[in-house]
This record gives C-alpha cells, sequence and structure tokens, in this order.
C-alpha cells in the first residue's frame, strides 16, 4: 500500500522521558525523508510540534487539523504546510482521516488513545482498509498491548482485529509493517459456536 500521506496522533504534552520527544522529532524526519506527506492535530505543543518540526525542518509537507476553539487559543502551529479549521473534533477526526492513508499513534494521553482507537474500529468495520500503528517508544504501549490480548482472550475481539494494530518500537519497522498491511477478510462479530 501506497503511503502518501499518515496521520500521527501524539500528545500536546511532552511527557516525562526526553525518549518520546526524540521519537517524536525522528517520526517526522523519517516521513519527510521518504516523501510521506505528515497529518496531524495542527498544535505547536508537545509531542504534535515536534513531529511538525522535525518533519518540515526536513522538507516535508505537513497539514494540520484542527477545530476553531482550539486554534482560537493560540497553539495551532504557525508554520504548516497547510493548517484546516473545522468546526468539531468530530470534523477534525474525519477530515485527518479522510486525508491519510495509514495511522500511527505515539505516546500521548486520553485524545491520543480516542483518536487511535476509533479509526482502528473504522477499520473493523469495514469503514476503511488502512492500516493503524502503534509506536512503542520505550515500551509505554506495553501495558494496553496485554489489555488489547486479554481481550482477545475474554471473546469480545477477534484475533484478526487484534492483529490489525499494528506495533513496534522502531519507526522504519512500523512505516514498513503500514506499507505491506492487508486487512482481514473476517467479519465483526463473534458468534455462539466460536466461543
Amino acid at each position: 500500500m501506497a503511503l502518501r500521506r499518515v496521520c500521527v496522533f501524539c500528545g500536546s504534552s511532552e511527557g516525562r522521558d526526553p525518549a518520546y520527544r526524540e521519537a517524536a522529532a525522528g517520526l517526522g524526519r523519517m516521513l519527510a525523508e521518504a516523501g510521506t506527506g505528515l497529518v496531524y492535530g495542527g498544535a505547536s505543543l508537545g509531542l504534535m510540534g515536534a513531529v511538525a518540526d522535525a518533519a518540515l525542518a526536513a522538507g516535508g509537507e505537513v497539514i494540520g487539523v484542527m477545530p476553531r476553539p482550539l486554534a482560537e487559543k493560540e497553539i495551532a502551529h504557525g508554520g504548516l504546510s497547510e493548517l484546516r479549521i473545522v468546526g468539531s473534533m468530530h470534523e477534525r477526526k474525519a477530515l485527518m482521516a479522510e486525508l491519510s492513508d495509514g495511522f500511527i499513534a505515539l505516546p500521548g494521553g486520553i485524545g491520543t488513545f480516542e483518536e487511535l482507537f476509533e479509526v482502528w474500529t473504522w477499520g473493523q468495520l469495514g469503514y476503511h482498509r488502512k492500516p493503524c500503528g502503534i509506536l512503542n517508544v520505550e515500551g509505554f504501549y506495553d501495558q494496553l498491548i496485554g489489555f488489547l490480548d486479554g481481550v482477545v482472550a475474554q471473546r469480545f475481539l477477534r484475533v484478526e482485529h487484534r492483529r490489525m494494530l499494528l506495533q513496534a518500537s522502531d519507526p522504519a519497522v512500523l512505516l514498513e509493517r503500514l506499507a505491506a498491511y492487508r486487512p482481514p477478510e473476517v467479519g465483526k462479530w463473534i458468534g455462539r459456536g466460536e466461543r
């Protein structure tokens, strides 16, 4: 699958470990060097600012998408290739998905988790066939990965759908996995006979 643009979900904070910022900058640089555009939430702060700044510094296309109330608080990045202002968070997520060929979550908080889970759910339901992945920086997502494997064990999630959420600790490996992604051809629902 050709990845013309990748949407990156990540924190508007930097987090405790400097490795998070380094990973965000490294991913932004890598996308730009590969000729892959970056789509993200449009902020100048935290990991969001780091991924955007690095992509821009490496000559990449960076499109930010931000709801008007957040842009009015002056957290919008002023140097993007393009900043699209929308009316709501719902519009933001829909436009980010529309503009992107795949999705990556870096470390972040509940907004990052919510965005990731929504696009993963859309893929599970067949609304899109785009890859979703997590960049597991310094084991940030280890507990979530374990929890999701437990959800599969409890038969609330098919193993095929669990495998849709790609993961790697190395951004180059994750980008390779996104490019090689093929969505599963199974239905969402787990029937009684499958328990």
